[in-house]
């Protein structure tokens, strides 16, 4: 016989008899909220001013470039002029980005900022050289015996960058505070949480991509002082 008593569905669309199923958990949809900062973990030495400084040191450079729209068009052009020949050594292996040939460096005139070299070296294949084309040092081959070379040093530079303020303000009622919540016992710490939560991602995205003012980064009562990010630090060695 078909069913004749109290079913679920008989209280009416919106089941006003039956208790909600709420889960107890709040899901937050950002499986990585700040995947830089977290990678970083807390800093040796954190910022104690609004100005932090810093020195950094470079390697010496292994990119070169071509800098002659005169001649360098040719499978056996021996000599082209680049932008800076004192990154260059006799016995360097040079290579164009993207190509497959190397090169080796025979003569190096600062003067004229000239490299001789010897084409397809070691049997690779010759190709074609043009303006601008970038040039990697792949490594310098020493003569055995031979006389050690002039020394070369980079200088430390102190870099700076400014700290920035993050803010924001939480503000509930005596009412909201006082009543039962689903999942929340307090309220009031549930949005302390939220806000920094959404300040600590804010400062991730600063810290990459960030932009100081180009003047009175140190800020005033109508400038906001703001932090340079990584990306705009960055100046070489970008790929």
């Amino acid at each position: 016989m078909s069913f004749t008593g109290k079913a679920t569905y008989a209280a009416g669309a919106t089941l006003p008899e039956i208790v909600e199923d709420v889960s107890d958990i709040i899901g937050i949809v950002s499986p990585y909220e700040t995947p830089l900062l977290d990678h970083l973990g807390d800093p040796a030495r954190p910022a104690i001013s609004t100005i932090h400084e810093w020195l950094e040191d470079t390697l010496l450079p292994n990119r070169g470039q071509i800098n002659d729209a005169t001649y360098v068009n040719a499978l056996t052009d021996t000599n082209f002029v680049v932008d800076d020949a004192s990154i260059f050594r006799v016995g360097d292996q040079i290579q164009v980005e993207g190509s497959r040939e190397v090169m080796l460096v025979t003569n190096v005139d600062t003067g004229t900022e000239t490299l001789t070299v010897i084409r397809g070296y070691g049997g690779t294949a010759n190709e074609a050289l043009a303006d601008d084309q970038v040039l990697h040092i792949l490594g310098n081959a020493a003569l055995e015996g031979a006389d050690r070379p002039a020394s070369r040093f980079t200088n430390r530079t102190r870099q700076r960058n400014y700290t920035q303020i993050f803010t924001s303000s939480v503000e509930v009622s005596g009412s909201q505070q006082a009543v039962r919540l689903h999942a929340l016992r307090d309220e009031l710490d549930y949005q302390k949480q939220q806000r920094l939560r959404e300040l600590v991602r804010d400062l991730e995205n600063c810290v990459i991509n960030g932009t100081a003012p180009a003047a009175d980064q140190e800020g005033s009562t109508t400038v906001r002082r703001t932090m340079d990010g990584v990306i705009r630090r960055i100046s070489t060695n970008i790929f």
